[in-house]
């Protein structure tokens, strides 16, 4: 049984126990949440939360949570994105919202259950049952494309290019203030010591890079576009807030708050580029904005052209 605390701040004064803890803790679903101070692993001073307690804010909560069973991922008819598809590879636009791979309280509903009813049999084996052909990953609340791997060969070729720095992957992500010009965020990335559910700038940690440039000047936001010279888990969130910029709409790194009624952070995985794992030619892949990104970016342009 692992176990975590939280301690809120008077920024989440009145927020529902399930929803605060699944925007803290980023591998627990609002409903696991709920589960979980259903079966009384959710407490503070000793008593049992339910999951409608509303944050007080400076109490101390523990949450129990139990190691996952072993699980058999099913197939799911889920509709795909699919960009790009052959007989070792596809690119897939994931939407915002959707998981990458099952894990506690999302077992159903992620990428890895819709693969397995489009591809069948057909995906490498390397990261087990639970993420068959999975390369890299996105978070639930960013939009954009993957790369998925159809077999064993593919997905080291695949890895390879990622952790030797040749595979381009770029996002489009709208920042708080205004960041004047280009430039590169170069801080070793791992678990925060304060709150091991969540990624922080630590000395020692796993070198991570960013590179970023600056698209358009939003009055109070920056659109960017942003390069991942490494891959780190919530890398491009971290450093963005790191250097005063977080991402518009990431409650866990970010305001806990923002006025464009979002339902996750403003960052897309615009472009995807790499050397196909069998010919060796280069592919390059692009996507568009969500509509609800485009929407937030149309309403400040007529902001700040007065319109």
């Amino acid at each position: 049984m692992e176990s975590i605390v939280l301690s809120p701040d008077e920024c989440s004064v009145g927020e529902r126990l399930d929803k605060y803890i699944s925007e803290n803790i980023s591998d627990i679903s609002r409903s696991y949440a709920a589960a979980l101070a259903k079966d009384g692993l959710i407490v503070c001073e000793g008593k049992a939360l339910d999951k409608n307690y509303k944050i007080k804010g400076g109490e101390l909560i523990r949450i129990s949570v139990p190691e996952p069973e072993p699980q058999e991922v099913e197939a799911e008819e889920i509709p795909l994105d699919i960009i790009y598809e052959d007989s070792d590879l596809l690119v897939v636009n994931k939407p915002q919202g959707m998981v990458v791979h099952p894990a506690p309280g999302n077992y159903s509903g992620t990428l890895v259950n819709a693969l397995l009813y489009h591809c069948r049999d057909s995906l490498s084996a390397i990261n087990g049952v639970i993420r068959p052909g999975i390369v890299h990953r996105i978070d639930k609340d960013t939009s954009g494309l993957l790369v998925v791997a159809k077999n064993n060969n593919a997905h080291i070729r695949l890895s390879e290019q990622i952790k030797e720095k040749k595979a381009l992957r770029s996002y489009i992500a709208l920042v708080n203030g205004r960041v004047k010009e280009n430039g590169t965020v170069n801080a070793p990335i791992a678990r925060n010591p304060k709150d091991r559910k969540k990624m922080a700038v630590v000395k020692g940690g796993r070198e991570a890079v960013t590179h970023y440039e600056v698209l358009e000047d939003l009055g109070e936001y920056t659109l960017l576009k942003c390069i991942l010279e490494t891959g780190r888990t919530h890398q491009i969130r971290v450093h963005m807030t790191s250097i005063g910029h977080s991402i518009v709409g990431d409650k866990v790194y970010g305001a806990k708050k923002y006025k464009f009624n979002l339902n996750g952070q403003l960052l897309h995985a615009e472009q995807i580029g790499f050397d196909h794992p069998s010919t060796g030619e280069y592919m390059q892949f692009s996507s568009d904005l969500p509509d609800y990104f485009e929407a937030v970016l149309n309403k400040l342009r007529k902001k700040v052209n007065n319109l």
